[in-house]
């Protein structure tokens, strides 16, 4: 082979190379053209606007409820006072401690009644000897009927004497009649107290721990609800009692639960309301008597209920309204029916649905219409069954 047909047969093979080069490379670029007609086809719309944060709407079965003032009050009270008159010899406790029943508290000098004891225990024993005396006197007709009837009165009343005598020198020493809370004493040692009935000194008094009830009153529009409520449907849970919730004025959401345990049985005239009385357990000592407190009463048998976070209610001209996020990322503009609240929610009656989720934050940013980043706010639950009156 001669060089001028190698050089030839070289230079061919080259052209066929560039040109398969050239093939490839445009059909890389037709591919590549393809692809971007189809991702701008049918690919999902990016969401490209203001990042917001979202909370879905929630269903929970709730009773709607109203709320009235009551006051707190211990199940016992007792106000100590003297029942004999004389000087007061010790104090026996410290302001507020607790006491338990029968323990001694305060003692009067108990002297002159330990005195008056044994004078009335020697009178009693002397007639109780004549009584018997005159019995046997009486058998031989040496003493009259009359005069047996009188010495059997003089032991009587030498034994009611007697008696009398035993209960004063006991009341000297005054001890606790329930268990409890005692108050700060409110006579010092030294001084006299009267044990005079209707003016007795009044030397402490005990509060009973534990449970606390909670006195309300229930105006007659509420009473008149509630008290067609619980005869047509029964609000009364299992235990036949009817619960309650109850705050105090540095609480929040009603963390407090309790029941109904009596109510008056006729309507105040004067003021058109009845009065309940609530029991409420008191494990921390925090209901402590005369407290003011806001109950909530329920108002409805329980029912499905739908729920949003009151960061999402913005109000438009009067209007309450929310916006709410598509599945394509576009906010969009819902007015809304609301009811009471509960915690940090508000109760829904219109305008949404079981899992719409709804700009918690960012609102400011977001406009109806317009693609949102989505970030999803995890809202703390309300307790089930628990709801205010609508507003």
């Amino acid at each position: 082979m001669n060089t001028t047909s190698h050089s030839s047969q070289i230079g061919a093979a080259r052209k066929r190379l560039r040109s398969i080069a050239a093939t490839t490379v445009a059909t890389g670029f037709r591919l590549f053209a393809a692809l971007m007609a189809y991702s701008t086809l049918y690919a999902a719309p990016i969401a490209t606007g203001p990042t917001v944060t979202v909370s879905p709407v929630e269903l929970k079965i709730l009773a709607d409820s109203d709320e009235i003032t009551g006051h707190v009050e211990a199940t016992e009270t007792v106000e100590l006072r003297a029942r004999v008159s004389g000087h007061l010899d010790s104090v026996s406790f410290q302001a507020g401690q607790l006491v338990n029943k029968g323990e001694l508290l305060f003692t009067i000098d108990p002297r002159w009644y330990r005195a008056q004891f044994d004078l009335a225990t020697a009178r009693a024993e002397v007639a109780d000897r004549e009584a018997k005396r005159a019995d046997e006197l009486l058998s031989t007709q040496a003493i009259s009927a009359e005069e047996a009837d009188s010495r059997h009165a003089r032991a009587a009343e030498a034994r009611a004497e007697l008696a009398t005598a035993r209960l004063d020198l006991e009341h000297t020493e005054v001890r606790a009649p329930i268990s409890g809370r005692i108050s700060r004493a409110l006579i010092t040692e030294g001084n006299l107290v009267s044990g005079t009935p209707g003016n007795a000194t009044e030397l402490a008094t005990i509060v009973s721990v534990g449970d606390a009830y909670v006195y309300a009153d229930m105006d007659e529009a509420t009473f008149l609800k509630f008290n067609r409520i619980n005869r047509e449907r029964g609000i009364a849970g299992a235990d036949g009692r009817i619960a309650v919730d109850l705050e105090l004025s540095d609480e929040l959401d009603y963390p407090r639960h309790g029941y109904i345990e009596s109510s008056d049985n006729r309507l105040n005239a004067s003021t058109g309301s009845l009065t309940l009385r609530m029991v409420f357990p008191n494990t921390d000592g925090a209901l402590v008597p005369g407290l003011y407190a806001r109950v909530r009463i329920p108002v409805s048998a329980p029912q499905p209920t739908l729920l949003v976070s009151e960061k999402a209610i913005e109000t438009d001209q009067g209007q309450k309204f929310v916006l709410v996020v598509g599945p394509n990322h576009v906010a969009s503009y819902r007015t809304v029916k609301l009811g009471g609240s509960i915690g940090e929610k508000r109760i829904v009656l219109n305008g949404l649905n079981v899992g719409d989720r709804v700009i918690v934050d960012g609102l400011q940013r977001v406009q109806p219409g317009i693609v949102v980043n989505v970030e999803t706010f995890a809202d703390a639950a309300p307790p089930a069954g628990k709801a205010l009156s609508s507003l």
